[in-house]
């Protein structure tokens, strides 16, 4: 059965399941309850904040009223408020980090090309542009400047912030908790220390020693770097990573290719949950009353919340946002 949402967007009110074992969800389309004056663009980010509130982060589709590309609901799906109206069009990379007892959001624009960090409610607390201090985006003679376009960021335990250029120039960029220019690494290429596409990147302390996760996509991997940018392995059976997510000992993946995938505390995958079409490129395109329920067309950004259930945004024209409720 499917209904109008208030927005006028397409919710698919069925019961429907993906995964086994413990890993198994109950899959609501279109979870959240948009107003009318807001229509997502493509759907790139969600973060749960320490209250148990739901943060989206979208461009913002041409029909929209509202420029605000960042929109928070509480747990049960209630529409609460907007803001983000400077990101629209550009955003991308969301990464809420908790940092002294305090939240803060971080944003990745790639039409502008800048990252930002905010409180909750907005207001800035830093900026930083394009990285002219690293030797890797030096203007060259001829006065070719280099492709910068980040598309997420990770923060480490002592407040480092590491900058994944995914559609500029392939490199990692750290700063310091106030940002600092530290080091570049990265580039690229598909040789070890080489990344294509480094589209997501996470600081991941599931094994003690925290390490640099990147989603190379392009290349179809993970790569692992210590926190010094120094390659130290790689992880395969991704299809387009995106970005990352973790809870306990689990790390959630969002497979641009028409799937989420799920992994261990190795990096190992445990289950690829709501496999898409093959055309996923083409559908993401067409009309949602077209997509397969219970299957993902472009997953961009996914998300445990505290109970163990996966928010996943997607990355179609006028984006999607699913929750699968865990039910092990």
């Amino acid at each position: 059965m499917t209904k109008k949402s208030n927005s006028g967007q397409s919710s698919h009110l069925v019961e429907l399941t993906v995964g086994s074992g413990d890993y198994t969800y109950e899959v609501s389309h279109d979870w959240g309850r948009l107003p009318d004056e807001i229509r997502y663009g493509n759907v790139h980010g969600v973060a749960e904040d320490k209250d148990g509130f739901i943060h989206v982060h979208h461009t913002v589709h041409e029909t929209s009223r509202s420029n605000d590309s960042t929109v928070v609901f509480d747990p049960d799906g209630r529409f609460v408020r907007s803001w983000g109206a400077d990101f629209k069009g550009g955003a991308h990379g969301f990464h809420l980090s908790r940092e002294e007892g305090q939240e803060y959001f971080y944003f990745c624009d790639i039409e502008r090309s800048i990252v930002v960090k905010t409180t909750p409610h907005g207001e800035e607390v830093l900026r930083m542009g394009y990285p002219e201090e690293s030797p890797a985006y030096q203007v060259a003679p001829d006065g070719e400047k280099p492709v910068y376009r980040p598309t997420n960021l990770a923060v480490s335990p002592n407040g480092d912030i590491y900058v994944a250029d995914g559609y500029g120039s392939s490199y990692v960029i750290q700063y310091d908790k106030y940002g600092k220019y530290v080091r570049t690494f990265g580039g690229p290429g598909s040789e070890p220390g080489q990344l294509k596409c480094p589209h997501g990147i996470i600081c991941d302390s599931r094994g003690g020693q925290p390490v640099i996760l990147v989603a190379d996509r392009s290349n179809n991997r993970l790569q692992e770097f210590s926190l010094e940018g120094e390659h130290r392995r790689f992880y395969y059976g991704f299809d387009l990573p995106c970005h990352f997510h973790v809870r306990g000992k689990d790390m959630v993946i969002p497979d641009l290719a028409a799937r989420i995938t799920v992994v261990d505390e190795k990096n190992e995958v445990v289950t690829h949950l709501g496999q898409g079409p093959a055309n996923y490129r083409e559908l993401r395109l067409k009309s949602r009353d077209e997509f397969p329920v219970g299957q993902f067309i472009c997953p961009h950004g996914a998300s445990f919340d505290r109970e163990g259930n996966i928010f996943v945004g997607e990355w179609v024209e006028m984006g999607r946002l699913t929750k699968l409720r865990w039910l092990s």
